[in-house]
């Protein structure tokens, strides 16, 4: 129970650091993307996620899972509308992996409870809301003279506020071990996706020769966020503190939409796209660490579970197409790497 108190006190911050790791990329042969969580990485291929955790006697816990089907129906594919559905899916998913890499990398049957989910989600909302929205607008308005200062002025200060708090966050957060253990994983699904897009093999070799920087991280998502917001907050004036942080929360869904499509744009893009995100990707190197050979292959079997989920998990069990048909009827498919997939 010790163990298991210690994770639930790390627990917010550990759902925040996998909210910032977490990103997701369109590749140009198969989409495909990716969040470190716990010990493990977790991958989206075209249909299906996978999850691979390391447990304490050093095997390999993978399962896999069907996507979201209301991500391609009616307005949710709508340009804007898709950028913050996507990114409730990705949370709502990164959660649920971070959850449950927890409780596999702890060695622990009984998972978290209902209400200390959601006291970890409590944490980490309060810390964007506190951290992120309302500190920067309350140090903007020492930072900036009330009189004579345009709202662009204004709103300027408060982004570049928010991004050296950003910044500050992440270093610090970098410099406690299991976090940082949480980026070597980052470094190490980076790794594994710049070798896929390049036509390379997925092997240990091939993975570690590749940076572990990739342009559609989601480190220079939020940074974008952060530049689209200095420029939509220009819009809504002045006030009191409250209506400016409840403005700033009420606008987030857009922000995050328009966002998303500038990234997306940007990741398509080898000319302007490529420039636009430069900046942001030296950020990667505080988001990032140089993953071991056991962390690489943690993240090669999980992008090849979200690829092939039928070839990677029921191979060793020779599992008829009938059976796996049923498997993606009821969702999910798990398996402890050397043992036989329990449906």
């Amino acid at each position: 129970m010790g163990v298991k108190n210690r994770s639930i006190s790390k627990n917010g911050i550990q759902v925040l650091a996998g909210m910032l790791s977490l990103w997701i990329e369109e590749s140009r042969r198969i989409p495909v993307g990716g969040q470190a969580v716990i010990e493990g990485v977790l991958m989206k291929g075209p249909e299906h996620w996978g999850l691979v955790v390391r447990e304490p006697d050093g095997k390999l816990w993978s399962k896999a899972w069907l996507g979201s089907e209301w991500l391609k129906r009616g307005a949710w594919k709508w340009p804007v509308i898709r950028g913050f559905a996507s990114m409730a899916d990705m949370m709502r998913i990164g959660m649920k992996a971070l959850s449950i890499s927890a409780e596999r990398a702890l060695g622990e049957e009984e998972g978290f409870s209902i209400l200390e989910t959601a006291v970890s989600i409590a944490i980490a909302i309060l810390m964007v809301a506190g951290l992120f929205i309302a500190l920067p607008v309350w140090l903007s308005d020492y930072a900036v003279p009330e009189q004579g200062a345009s709202f662009v002025v204004k709103n300027l200060a408060e982004g570049l506020i928010r991004c050296a708090v950003f910044v500050a966050y992440i270093a610090a957060i970098g410099v406690w071990k299991d976090i940082r253990r949480v980026f070597s994983y980052h470094g190490a699904e980076h790794k594994t996706i710049n070798a896929y897009e390049n036509g390379m093999t997925l092997s240990q070799k091939d993975v570690a020769s590749c940076s572990r920087i990739h342009r559609r991280c989601g480190t220079s998502f939020l940074l974008v966020v952060v530049a689209v917001s200095i420029l939509m907050f220009s819009f809504f004036g002045d006030g009191p503190l409250w209506y400016r942080a409840a403005a700033r929360v009420l606008l987030l869904p857009l922000v995050i939409g328009v966002s998303y499509e500038v990234i997306k744009g940007a990741s398509k893009s080898d000319t302007w796209g490529k420039y636009l995100i430069m900046p942001a990707l030296s950020l990667q190197y505080l988001t990032t660490r140089e993953p071991d050979a056991s962390m690489i292959e943690v993240a090669i079997r999980s992008l090849e579970i979200a690829l092939d989920p039928q070839a990677v998990l029921t191979g060793m069990d020779e599992k008829t197409d009938d059976e796996f048909d049923e498997v993606k009827q009821r969702g999910s498919l798990e398996q402890t790497r050397g043992g036989r997939a329990d449906l």
